[in-house]
Formats: C-alpha cells, structure tokens, sequence
C-alpha cells in the first residue's frame, strides 16, 4: 500500500521535475512524517496542459503541479479551491485579505488546488497587481511570497455585470475540472453599496449554474451591516433575497482574536470562574477599546458612522454577548454547535433595553498640548462644525438573573494616552473587611483579558507586600501570551476567520438577528444623538478622554486605581 500526498507550498519540498496532479509519487519524509511501505513509484515527466489550459494561467498551472502537505485534516487534499475577491484592488483587500491568505498558504492551511481570483473595476495586468500585493505580505520568505502570487491572478469588470463575472469563471472553472470537486469562496472586500450588485451577478453567473464536481460556496462579508436598523433590514432583505443564511460568513474581526475565541474556554471550563459569574459576585463589566492616535487624515470616512457605529454597536457588542451568555448546549463537537453559541448570544443580547443619552458621555478631540497632534476638526476631510464623537463611554443593563443590577460600561475612543483592547471584570469586596482590616484600603480583584496588544489574563489579587509592616497590596495572577507560549505564532484574526470559512464552521460569525438585536439596542440612542445635535465634550489628545466618562462611571460604583496600579507585560 503506497500513501501518496501532494504538496506545493513548501519550497524545501519541490522538486524541478515533479509529477503533474495526475501522476504520482511517493514523498520519503514531509517534516517528520514518514511515508507506508513498499518502493517509490517511477518518476514520471508531468504531461503537457491542454491548450486551452496553458492559454489562460501557465505561470498558475505550474505552481499547482507542486507538492503539498496540509496539517488540517477537515481540508481535503484533492478537492479545489477558487476564492473570489471582490474589490481586491481596494484598501481591505490589500492590508487584511490577501495577507490573511498568504499566511494560511505558507502555513499549509489551503488545499493543494487553490486558486485566488482578484475582482474589481479598475484594469490592472497581473504582474502589476502583484506587485501592488507583495508589499502588504508579512513573514515567509521571498520564494514563498513568490509562489503565493503565482496562484493570485486578476480580472475586472463592473459588480452589476454577471456577463463579467460569468467570463472569469469560466476561465476558472478549466482548471477547477482538474479535480473530482471544486468549493468556492467569495470574499466581499467592497462597500454594503455595492453588496446586493456583486451578489446578484456571482448568483447568476456562478452559483446557480449546474456544473458536475460542485462542492460548497461561502460567502464572506463585510461590516458595516447598516447604519442603524431600519437600513440593516433594508440590506438584509436583498442579501436574503438572493442566499440563506448558511451561505452567508459577516465577519467581525474582533471574534477571531485569541483572547475572544478563548473567552468560552475560559469562562466554562474553570471550575472558579463561572460561580462567580453573576451580579452576586460581579460588580460591574468594562470593555474597552483604545487608540491613541487620530483620524490621520480619513476623518471623512469616519465622519459618516463616529465612534458608535464604528466599534462600540459591532466589536464591542460582539464581545459583550461573549461575556454576558448563557452557557450553549454545545460549542463544540456538535453539527450545530455554531447554532447554539449564536443563539445564547441573540438570548442575552435580547434582554438589553436600549441605551438612553442619560447612560452615555460624547467626546470629541482637541489638538495635544503641543500641537504637534491636530485636533479632529483640524483634519481637511471633516466638516467644521461636525459633532460626530470620536469618544464614547455607554452603559448597558442586562434584564435577566444572572445580571440584573450589574452595568456593562462599553468604551471607545480614539487619541487617548494610549492603545489597547481589553475586558475588565470587577468584583464585589468580600464581607466583613471592614473588621479584618480596620482604616486599611483594600483594592478590588479584577480579572483582565488583555485583547491586544500583547495578549493576556491575569486577576489582579491582594497579597501582603514584602517586609516587616502588614500592609496589603496588589499583586497579579498573570497569563502572558507572549511568555508563557513562546515561540508558539499568534495568527492574525482574519488569518483565523478565513480559515473557519473553509472549514465551514459559523459560530465566529454574526448571525443576522444578533445583528437586528444590537442595532435596537443603538439605533434610539443615534437617532437623538442627531435629532438633539447633541454636541460631543472636548477632550486633549493624548489624555484619558473627557472627566465626565469617570464621574460617570464612579456614580455607578466602578472603581478606577486612579494611577496607582499598572499592569506590566511579562513578556
């Protein structure tokens, strides 16, 4: 019995003459693993493409008659691959997807026949779009960068064209026949406009065309998924017109981080933890998001939707639902696990009454004391009488047992003292303090999930400090990422969520009523916002955003350190 792989993503492993897809061989030893018995199979010289073949893609057709090894069992070896990205030629496409792509390739997460179509208006040969590509190609190696961009070709025409559309796949779909099945992936690196447009014309070009060997089609799409609710339902209507729900992947990219996807291990599989996870114990829940610095020029971008629309109502909410969630009968191991992890989380997001401007601090930035930071208004791009926040602290209420009571405090904001993504879970004082340690200042346990950067857990406990006095102070139980998992790569989040695309796996991914419920939660607080012309407070780039964030929160009962504690990194 001879075991015969094929292999064509590492460069150690290829071979000038290796057989074609057709042929085969018997590979010695792939990183450690040794192939069954008996003798290799006789080299054979691969023969020549069809004409027809070798017209449309050599340079693809020869990066594909190499040998691969897949470390992911779910990714079949001899089925297809093509993924479609629509508007490859933008921003998106350039920074996230195509990277995310090339990790994956030089990792060996993508089947041995992969393909990567680039679809967007503007001409552009092939070769210059490469290279407009290899530049955002992080890690690897130049010949493996190389032979990533041998399989990524490029085409244009208009996303209402399905003639356009329908002219690439059946240029694809020569080389799809090459295999007894063939997936396909569409990626939406395109603005909501032009969603309904570009799904229409690969529904009637590509997906309701009867061809043998199909296999599966997913598709991947893009926030934002409306601006409040009546325009999600609006586009939900039309996407829905045209795919179920199971075709469908909205990512969100902050479900793909480490930190998040270990947040249901976390919580459910410590005996410590999920005790204490109720308003008897809990006092309060802070999810932050931080960036310290600007707009930097694509205040007009940002204009549109504010600090809200752009992180607290998607990400945050994403990450809150997380958090709040009722245990699901299953996350994994079950054919509708991904079903039962969404439907805890539409639960808990349905019993969030809609945040009110009274539960709520506006903040805009002012230029650093220095100047050499503008301030929000300073930037060409935004209106000079714009009111749209660059800052936002909200609280919500969750109306079930588990936490009634307890205030779920959502912070976003841009130019603050500083960059990170973290939750912070704040808990009651024990009993009797008062007694044990009379005119002593006992600080508050907290457990911290340091989404980024440098990835973290630690509880912040209280310990005795060091000497002859008795004097308590805080001190950490720490998980550092970077420390305790070296050497171990921490892939990106979208590296991560497209490869749970292939897999076929949805509970990383919004569902369109979890989308529904927290647009209700928002859209009453937006649309005051803009009836009111309610007028942000300024705050100094730089600084920690507006006072009126932290009397806020102290009215509630969080309590901040005030300085006096810093979490250092480990690593």
């Amino acid at each position: 019995i001879k075991e015969r792989i094929y292999s064509f993503h590492r460069p150690d492993q290829r071979e000038e003459n290796m057989p074609g897809p057709n042929s085969y061989t018997t590979i010695k030893s792939v990183d450690g693993w040794k192939a069954g018995g008996g003798a290799p199979a006789p080299k054979k010289k691969a023969p020549p493409p069809p004409p027809e073949e070798k017209a449309f893609y050599p340079e693809v057709l020869q990066a594909l008659q190499k040998p691969s090894l897949t470390p992911d069992s779910s990714i079949p070896l001899d089925e297809w691959l093509t993924v479609f990205v629509a508007g490859a030629s933008g921003d998106l496409a350039k920074k996230k997807t195509y990277p995310s792509l090339f990790d994956l390739f030089r990792h060996s997460f993508l089947p041995p026949n992969t393909i990567i179509v680039g679809y967007a208006r503007s001409p552009t040969p092939d070769a210059d779009f490469r290279a407009k590509i290899k530049g955002f190609l992080k890690g690897g190696t130049e010949e493996e960068k190389d032979a990533f961009l041998k399989i990524c070709i490029y085409r244009n025409g208009g996303y209402d064209s399905t003639e356009a559309v329908r002219k690439v796949f059946d240029e694809v779909n020569v080389m799809e026949k090459s295999c007894p099945t063939y997936n396909r992936l569409y990626y939406f690196a395109i603005p909501p406009t032009v969603f309904v447009p570009i799904g229409k014309s690969i529904k009637e070009a590509a997906i309701d065309v009867e061809e043998p060997g199909r296999g599966w089609s997913r598709l991947i799409v893009e926030k934002p998924f409306g601006h409040d609710l009546a325009s999600f339902e609006s586009l939900h209507k039309d996407i829905s017109a045209l795919y179920t729900e199971d075709y469908i992947y909205r990512i969100d990219h902050y479900l793909g981080k480490e930190i998040v996807q270990n947040l249901i291990i976390l919580r459910f599989s410590n005996t410590i933890y999920e005790p204490l996870w109720n308003n008897k114990h809990i006092s309060s829940v802070t999810i932050t998001f931080k960036e310290d610095f600007g707009t930097q020029g694509r205040g007009g971008y940002f204009d549109k939707s504010g600090i809200i629309r752009d992180i607290i109502q998607n990400h945050l909410m994403q990450v809150m639902s997380l958090v709040a969630m009722e245990p699901p009968v299953a996350a994994t191991g079950h054919a509708d696990a991904a079903n039962f992890v969404r439907d805890e989380k539409v639960k808990v997001l349905n019993c969030v009454e809609p945040v009110t401007l009274d539960d709520c601090v506006l903040g805009q930035y002012l230029a650093s004391e220095d100047g050499t930071e503008p301030a929000y208004l300073d930037d060409d791009t935004v209106p000079d009488d714009s009111v749209t926040p660059t800052f936002a602290t909200t609280i919500l209420y969750v109306k079930n047992p588990r936490w009634e009571g307890v205030p779920f405090i959502l912070k976003a904001g841009k130019a603050l003292n500083e960059r990170k993504a973290e939750i912070r879970i704040q808990f009651k004082k024990p009993s009797g303090l008062t007694g044990l340690f009379p005119d002593t200042h006992v600080p508050t346990n907290e457990l911290i999930m340091r989404l980024q950067p440098n990835e973290a857990v630690y509880m912040k406990a209280n310990v005795k400090s060091p000497g002859l006095a008795t004097n308590i102070m805080t001190s950490e139980l720490d998980l550092s990422y970077k420390s305790r998992f070296a050497g171990t790569e921490l892939f990106d989040a979208y590296t991560r969520l497209i490869l749970e695309v292939i897999r076929g796996r949805q509970a990383t991914f919004v569902r369109d009523d979890e989308i529904r419920a927290s647009w209700k939660i928002f859209t009453p607080l937006l649309k005051k916002i803009v009836d009111d012309k309610v007028k942000p407070i300024p705050y100094k780039f730089g600084s920690r955003g507006p006072v009126e964030s932290d009397e806020l929160l102290k009215k509630i009962g969080f309590e901040y350190h005030g300085g006096a504690y810093k979490w250092k990194d480990q690593a």
